[in-house]
């Protein structure tokens, strides 16, 4: 049998012992990449978290299904295709390639599955569909298709956010095709030149939220027993995650969250946005992938 562990569970904001679904299996999902550069220190952080605990848990003694993600279509790539006079679809396989070289220098282990958003467009058209079935999801005039916040009253239950102070707190124009302003998108409308898939509401492509829905889904099932991310991704993309999951098939999604903390730089969360990011690519022109990992590691996943 496994040796016990206790994981810190945000959920529940509780440690508690880990009890997976099947003794002595454990099915385990992480948030991947999006491919539209060179990943940061931080990033791969995030990665080296996720990595660690698969090895901890199988050193533990359990079976571990390990899936994790790849976003490989999404404004980002379609803005960077621009920039680089490139497809999309070309941007995506480029930075997939120089992301997993880095990951390999920095020692990752190859997880169970590793799945692309293309390669599973069928399984998430699957779901807004019966989100749609179920009075979950509504489609507006131009074809894209919205998550009804209001259709799922423990929206918040994860991030511990309550919807009247989110939709209190908006300071941007609302979309007057939503219901509800805090409604978020499951199907884009494709604009002339972006890449785009065949749908029951016209040729588009999947939002950001429902991708991950739908992959953990077909790998792990309904119910699966961990989930890890950054703690950025907490709100709204797990939270988005739970709602759109658990109104599609009425179960709950993970049984327990994990969730690392921000590498900082200068006092302040490291991101492309604020420009103050060391590369991955850079740093291993310097130090090897042990040396880089041990650093990274060296302070507590949270």
């Amino acid at each position: 049998m496994p040796r016990p562990i206790r994981v810190t569970n945000t959920l529940t904001g509780k440690k508690e012992e880990l009890k997976t679904r099947v003794p002595g299996k454990l099915s385990f999902y992480s948030c991947g990449p999006t491919v539209y550069g060179q990943i940061h220190i931080g990033n791969l952080r995030a990665h080296l978290v996720a990595d660690l605990f698969y090895r901890y848990f199988m050193r533990s003694g359990y079976e571990v299904t390990y899936v994790r993600n790849y976003t490989d279509v999404d404004d980002k790539i379609i803005q960077k295709g621009k920039e680089e006079g490139l497809s999309a679809e070309a941007v995506a396989k480029k930075y997939t390639l120089e992301i997993e070289k880095d990951f390999a220098l920095a020692g990752l282990l190859e997880p169970t599955h590793k799945t692309t958003v293309t390669t599973h467009i069928p399984e998430i058209i699957a779901m807004i569909q019966a989100l749609i079935q179920r009075g979950k999801a509504y489609v507006v005039e131009d074809g894209e298709v919205l998550f009804s916040i209001e259709s799922f009253p423990t929206y918040g239950k994860l991030s511990g956010k309550k919807l009247e102070d989110l939709i209190a707190g908006i300071r941007v124009e609302v979309s007057q095709k939503k219901r509800n302003p805090m409604d978020f998108t499951l199907w884009k409308p494709a604009k002339p030149g972006e890449p785009f898939w065949e749908s029951p509401w016209g040729r588009g492509r999947p939002g950001w939220h429902i991708e991950c829905s739908a992959m953990a889904m077909k790998y792990l099932g309904a119910t699966f027993d961990i989930h890890a991310g950054g703690v950025d991704l907490i709100f709204p993309h797990h939270e988005n995650e739970i709602a759109q999951s658990e109104c599609a098939h009425g179960k709950p999604m993970a049984r327990y969250w994990l969730h690392n903390g921000f590498l900082s730089m200068d006092s302040e969360k490291m991101s492309k946005s604020l420009g103050n990011v060391k590369l991955i690519h850079d740093l291993l022109k310097h130090f090897d992938g042990e040396t880089m990992r041990l650093a990274l590691m060296s302070a507590h996943y949270r």
